[in-house]
């Protein structure tokens, strides 16, 4: 039996490393598919790491590991305790915006906004895993978008943007620089305002970082707006301080002038990074079209850099975000992708699992190899936590699937399937104590599409999205399930619709008792998301 369990080992290794062996040349983006906004990177030796803006989603800030810039593997969060900052009663636009991660001198930091929260403040480690520190809060740092540049010299400067008193325009902003004392968590010193925009009518200056190179001070930021209109310019300046000199070329990325129908769009918010191997990567915002609609909101993109001068050139020759390109100069280094299905058999939740605003209690547990979720009376209506969770949707088509164990004597406890966008914008399919209703919740107005009775305790639910339009399923097994309801349009969570546009979908399981006290509990065994998208695996 030894001899046996060897050689099966040894044949799973050679399959891994066979499959891991073959590199191919290119890759496809989004390098992030599904609600990735405002990426932030940096390397530390042969490792990048990179963090996006999460809102009211909790935990918040997921944090990514790469080794090569194309495969990532989610590693942890940024904000993970509840008791350090609260996103209840926030509007699903709001919470953690546009993150930067920087190291400096064996440390990682996190500088963020809680719009809604204290606003400005920063997290460090040293592990980018976890676990980080509580929001170290900087009341004297205005506005939104910070970052951290450290200069040779060891000083240390925040970058941010903020209102102008006086508006020109009206959306017109600043970006301002200041010195900031990371001992006493201080700004100090003169702030200095360095640029409204590349434009004269710029709006929205934001998302701004600094780097030197080339010996000299290179600012990039957003302007535009994070819409159709969004762009990235360059300044340059011989002081840290200032004055920054706006690139003739400008702006050096958009896909703005490609059109409405542009299947990228809203391409912006970018950060630079600087390979091992000497190439120069940028990972910026995007969105795709799907029939002409966006239903997966801003996703992470990867395009190449390389500098004339002081010019940064995006995919030279090309100009724009492409959809699949040669890939950088690195080791190819995938990650096992995690398990399409949950069985709920570990100790910890997986990462990929989400709650919308901040759990003030306990609300699941994991054992015996189930999820036992809580009723809360809170509703997901509300803009404070409930009883579910969610993981992103990543896939314009997809099919979710759950194993569900419910009993009730209550027609006001009800537990299922979730497809979630904002508060106001949502589906949900869910039993009670005798029959299991589909609800779809649109721009706040609430509609029951279909009831069937439905007295078992065992059901299995199941969702399917393609070509815009999503079915729901209901039944006693996986292989006998029948639909419930007529196939609705996924324009409930798409872009535009009274939804946040900043944040993005999620899928997954929620439980309540709609006002009403209770201690039941529903059980789910598993959990399965499947992509449908056409097969995009990486060979040459």
């Amino acid at each position: 039996m030894k001899l046996k369990t060897f050689f099966i080992n040894l044949l799973f290794v050679l399959l891994i490393s066979q499959a891991f062996g073959q590199a191919p040349t290119s890759y496809n983006n989004p390098i992030l598919p599904g609600y990735h906004p405002d990426p932030s990177i940096c390397r530390v030796g042969d490792d990048y790491y990179l963090v996006n803006s999460s809102f009211v989603w909790f935990p918040g800030l997921p944090i990514y590991h790469s080794k090569d810039l194309v495969n990532w593997e989610h590693i942890g969060y940024g904000i993970t305790n509840s008791e350090t900052i609260s996103f209840n009663g926030l509007k699903d636009k709001h919470g953690l915006f546009a993150p930067t991660i920087r190291h400096h001198n064996g440390t990682f930091y996190i500088i963020n906004t809680c719009v809604g929260c204290k606003m400005n403040f920063y997290i460090t480690a040293t592990n980018p895993a976890g676990p980080w520190s509580d929001p170290i809060w900087l009341p004297s740092a205005s506005g939104i978008d910070p970052s951290l540049f450290w200069d040779e010299d060891g000083k240390s400067y925040y970058t941010g943007m903020e209102s102008v008193a006086d508006k020109k325009w009206s959306t017109q902003t600043v970006v301002y620089n200041q010195e900031i004392d990371l001992n006493t968590n201080q700004l100090i010193g003169k702030r200095h305002h360095l640029t409204f925009g590349h434009a004269n009518n710029a709006a929205y200056a934001e998302g701004p970082h600094i780097y030197k190179i080339n010996g000299k001070y290179i600012l990039l930021l957003s302007e535009g707006g994070t819409e159709q209109y969004h762009a990235m310019s360059v300044h340059h300046s011989d002081s840290i301080n200032g004055p920054y000199q706006a690139d003739i070329i400008n702006p050096v990325l958009t896909h703005r002038h490609l059109g409405k129908d542009y299947p990228i769009y809203a391409v912006g918010h970018g950060d630079l990074v600087k390979t091992q191997n000497g190439e120069w990567w940028a990972v910026v915002l995007g969105k795709r079209l799907n029939n002409g609609i966006t239903t997966l909101a801003r996703e992470t993109f990867l395009a190449k850099v390389e500098f004339e001068g002081q010019t940064p050139i995006f995919n030279k020759g090309k100009g724009v975000v492409l959809s699949r390109q040669k890939r950088p100069d690195l080791p190819w280094t995938p990650f096992p992708a995690p398990p399409k299905k949950d069985d709920f058999t570990t100790h910890k939740i997986d990462l990929r699992w989400c709650s919308i605003r901040t759990p003030e209690k306990e609300f699941y547990k994991l054992n015996d190899g189930k999820l036992k979720l809580n009723l809360h009376k809170e509703v997901l209506d509300s803009l404070v936590h409930s009883s579910m969770l969610i993981q992103r949707i990543v896939d314009h088509n997809f099919e979710a699937s759950t194993a569900m164990s419910f009993s009730t004597s209550k027609i006001n406890e009800e537990s299922g399937l979730c497809l979630y966008r904002t508060n106001e914008n949502h589906f949900t399919l869910m039993k009670n104590d005798h029959e299991i209703i589909l609800t779809e919740v649109f721009k706040g107005n609430r509609k029951v599409i279909a009831k069937v009775k439905f007295g078992k305790k065992n059901v299995i639910l199941k969702a399917k999205a393609q070509d815009m339009m999503i079915q729901f399923y209901i039944g006693e097994s996986s292989d006998h399930l029948i639909p419930i309801g007529p196939q609705l349009s996924l324009i409930t969570i798409a872009d535009g619709q009274g939804n946040a546009q900043f944040n993005g979908a999620g899928i997954g399981i929620y439980a309540t008792s709609n006002g009403q006290s209770t201690k039941n509990k529903a059980h789910f065994d598993w959990f399965q998301y499947n992509g449908l998208d056409l097969d995009t695996t990486l060979t040459d």
